[in-house]
């Protein structure tokens, strides 16, 4: 995408997407409600549309959004229909999720499923067609050329080829490249005269292996005569990091992220986080229970596990657990330091002989980790992020590069949870998935991976 132009048009593409998912739900009511009885005169009379208004409110709103967060609306000129489909289906399956969290937590009653199902699919073949329809205008415009922008790209001859090799389908079809101007050879009176001369609105200047001195004066060539420079900011080497704008003290800051930036969609991550943390609370209840008169008989010594954990970026808090072990399990962990199979800090050991019973079955079962709900609840941790690790073991990382794992909430569960958290032994491969997740985030994967992580407790891959 080029700039605010394109971002005003995402807008405006999911403002009609959101009228034609409202529109779908009054035309599915009006059906259901009307249509269907005519033919059917036994069907179950429907309450009044008022009743689903807050559907209404919730479904057209926010479903564009968890769509652009799945790439609903990215790279559409070469986009297949199965990816649309895989893209919509994750889309809906957030809304969904989120739907449900409205029912089960504020008790918001969906009067009629047909209608809000009849809508989804109608909604679903609506959106289709709109991207259909898109994607042949812009096949059309890239072939015939017209209502292109002009522009200038400037900078070293090598930096402007590699710019332009780099643009996507989308971005050539809205520019035209009236001129390849190198600024490190030719002066920027040329330049300047180039502006005038071709009724150029933008010049985005490629310039890597540029000095800056020759940018500052050709961008203040194009400041004088009122065109837009455009600078890409590409001047250092990241392996990782991805480069962003931000404003501090009215200082244009160039920003270097290598984790999840601030977004509606980590927005909605943490609000799902203590929503969902709340209700698992109440659902969990029964195994509070359990997990509480079990160790109660089967063990002397308190009920909860209290530890000091690091959370995001390292800042110490306390992590709440079912307590699994004797009393005594901190002062014999130094004895048993000879058998720990993890190598790197972390310290693990198969058949912990600190482990009474009834804890060996907690934490096959999980049900040791419940507690840590309300540190969800409490902003600490999230559902899904990397394990917290004891602040004495973060001391003992060796590689910085490892510490990057703190860069996000640590969680309940994660990768390393539904990929068989036993048979990892070498703590490199579980920072190494941590670190993976981290650099492909997304709401959908929170969501595969809470949706493994049901299969592999009930399969007891607990913890050892």
């Amino acid at each position: 995408m080029l700039g605010r132009k394109q971002e005003i048009n995402l807008q405006l593409t999911e403002i009609f997407d959101s009228a034609v998912l409202a529109f779908c739900l009054w035309f599915s009511h009006y059906l259901r409600s009307q249509v269907v009885p005519m033919f059917v005169p036994e069907a179950i009379e429907i309450p009044p549309f008022e009743q689903f208004y807050w559907v209404l409110a919730v479904v057209p709103l926010f479903t564009p959004i968890a769509l652009e967060a799945c790439g609903f609306y990215s790279n559409i000129h070469n986009k297949t229909l199965h990816r649309s489909l895989r893209q919509l289906f994750e889309g809906l399956v957030i809304i969904g999720m989120f739907v449900g969290a409205c029912v089960v937590f504020f008790k918001w009653e969906v009067p009629s499923r047909a209608v809000v199902l009849f809508s989804v699919g109608l909604g679903a073949c609506g959106l289709l067609l709109r991207e259909s329809w898109q994607r042949d205008h812009l096949r059309r415009r890239l072939a015939s050329g017209k209502g292109r922008e002009r522009v200038i790209v400037a900078g070293q001859e090598q930096d402007i080829e590699s710019f332009i090799a780099h643009l996507t389908q989308e971005q050539r079809a809205e520019i035209d490249v009236v001129m390849k101007f190198d600024i490190t050879t030719r002066p920027v009176g040329e330049l300047e005269s180039a502006l005038k001369e071709h009724a150029i609105s933008r010049v985005l200047f490629a310039v890597r292996h540029v000095h800056f001195g020759r940018i500052e004066e050709a961008v203040q060539a194009c400041e004088t005569v009122g065109v837009e420079a455009w600078i890409a900011a590409d001047f250092f080497e990241t392996a990782i990091a991805r480069p962003t704008f931000d404003v501090m003290g009215g200082k244009l800051m160039l920003v270097f992220h290598s984790t999840p930036q601030a977004s509606w969609e980590l927005l909605c991550k943490g609000a799902l986080d203590r929503i969902g943390a709340a209700i698992l609370l109440v659902l969990s209840s029964p195994a509070w229970l359990i997990a509480i008169v079990g160790i109660r008989l089967g063990s002397r010594g308190p009920i909860f596990f209290k530890q000091e954990r690091a959370g995001l970026y390292g800042k110490p808090f306390t992590m709440w657990k079912f307590r699994t072990m004797h009393t005594d399990a901190e002062s014999r962990r130094a004895e048993l330091e000879v058998h720990n199979e993890m190598d790197g800090p972390v310290f693990k050991i198969k058949d912990d002989p600190r482990i009474f019973a009834f804890g060996r079955w907690l934490r096959r079962m999980s049900i040791d980790e419940l507690p840590q709900l309300i540190n969800v609840v409490r902003g600490e941790m999230s559902l899904v992020g990397p394990r917290p690790l004891p602040v004495y073991e973060i001391e003992r990382i060796e590689k910085h590069a490892q510490r990057r794992r703190l860069s996000v909430k640590p969680g309940l569960t994660c990768l390393w949870q539904v990929t068989g958290r036993n048979g990892i032994k070498n703590f490199d491969e579980w920072v190494a998935l941590d670190l993976k997740y981290i650099d492909n985030w997304s709401l959908w994967l929170d969501v595969k991976i809470l949706a493994q992580t049901l299969p592999a407790v009930l399969r007891g891959a607990g913890a050892s």
